[in-house]
């Protein structure tokens, strides 16, 4: 895991922030799975109820392994209980050779809805700007712990490196009750889109302070 993008950066205000590591996946996936049970994007992507929180452990435990933790820019609490994924400038494409790594992950995650979610991901993809950014793929706090600022401090390593560098961030917001808690960090929407088949998600930006 690469830590030396984050050395110059202050360190976060809440000291039981850290990065993520693989031997926290497990964890963390089961609390993302949690956080984004009653969300319409993963309604989408994996449609049967009684089946969602075990798919979306397996989906949120191959991601993180396949695609953010070797980035060194994952950062959650103690407890694990809330994290943010983010990908580096220029990292954020799910390169054939990470898509092979996760190949069985992805699988046994979507089952037959696998082409929905390629067309889901593809729609995305092709609204992701292309001036260097980092980017936040996902961030979630388990039910139970949500309103209490972890969110908040989880995103605050990288929002501090994306001002120390003068680089933008970037994220999709798949709820539009989201949109005001990610305002109040310096992003602002930049449009729609919408999943074919599915809800619209809200692209937004924010500029280096």
């Amino acid at each position: 895991m690469r830590n030396s993008h984050f050395s110059g950066a202050r360190p976060p205000e809440d000291a039981s922030i850290r990065l993520a590591s693989s031997a926290d996946a497990n964890r963390i996936a089961e609390s993302l799975a949690l956080a984004f049970e009653d969300d319409p994007v993963m309604a989408l992507l994996f449609p049967d109820t009684s089946s969602r929180g075990r798919r979306l452990t397996r989906f949120f435990r191959t991601v993180l392994l396949v695609q953010h933790l070797d980035q060194g820019a994952c950062f959650t609490d103690a407890d694990l209980t809330a994290a943010a994924l983010w990908n580096l400038p220029g990292q954020w494409h799910l390169t054939p050779g990470r898509l092979l790594r996760g190949s069985l992950g992805f699988v046994s995650a979507f089952g037959t809805n696998l082409p929905v979610a390629l067309r889901a991901l593809g729609a995305v993809e092709r609204a992701h700007p292309h001036a260097p950014h980092y980017y936040l793929a996902v961030l979630g706090t388990r039910p139970d712990r949500q309103g209490t600022g972890l969110g908040s401090s989880v995103l605050q390593p990288v929002l501090e490196r994306c001002n120390h560098d003068g680089l933008g961030a970037y994220l999709e917001s798949s709820k539009e009750r989201n949109i005001p808690f990610y305002r109040r960090h310096g992003f602002e929407v930049t449009g729609e889109i919408r999943l074919p088949g599915g809800p619209l998600v809200w692209p937004m930006w924010r500029d280096p302070r």
